[in-house]
């Protein structure tokens, strides 16, 4: 064991970081330093932006999986190095986000009616709720609006 790792190994620990975390983030400064060949004490940001740009083109990783590389990195530099990070140079990923699906009316009537008997029909109520389910099935019945 060397003795970066070891030092770094002792921070979280001290810190009470879970060793899933652990393993995580040894891992990941063992990736970087492989990656330039070189210890990491002698990379910085330059290298840690070269590093990150890699993860996202090279690796194809998801902007989660880059943000927890980086949280690694920035935990190896200011923990255990104790150096500076600047934000500014190596920035964390933009999230995506996930617009949720928004059912159609006739969707909701339609997995209503899907169900096959009444435990699944006293579970969907819950879920829509039985005005709304009730407001669906009479705009479908009766082609209007009736109060939606």
């Amino acid at each position: 064991m060397t003795h970066l790792r070891k030092m770094m190994l002792e921070e979280l620990q001290r810190r009470n970081y879970a060793e899933s975390t652990r393993d995580c983030y040894i891992r990941t400064v063992e990736d970087f330093s492989r990656h330039f060949h070189c210890s990491p004490d002698r990379l910085g940001p330059r290298h840690i932006r070269e590093y990150q740009s890699e993860l996202f083109r090279k690796r194809k990783l998801a902007a989660s999986t880059v943000t927890v590389y980086l949280a690694a990195l920035r935990f190896f530099y200011t923990k255990t190095l104790k150096k500076g990070w600047s934000a500014a140079e190596t920035p964390y990923p933009k999230r995506a986000e996930h617009v949720p699906s928004i059912l159609s009316q006739q969707e909701v009537a339609r997995l209503i009616d899907a169900a096959d008997n009444s435990f699944h029909r006293t579970v969907s109520e819950p879920v829509f709720g039985k005005d709304l389910i009730a407001a669906i099935k009479r705009e479908i019945e009766f082609g209007g609006t009736q109060g939606l």
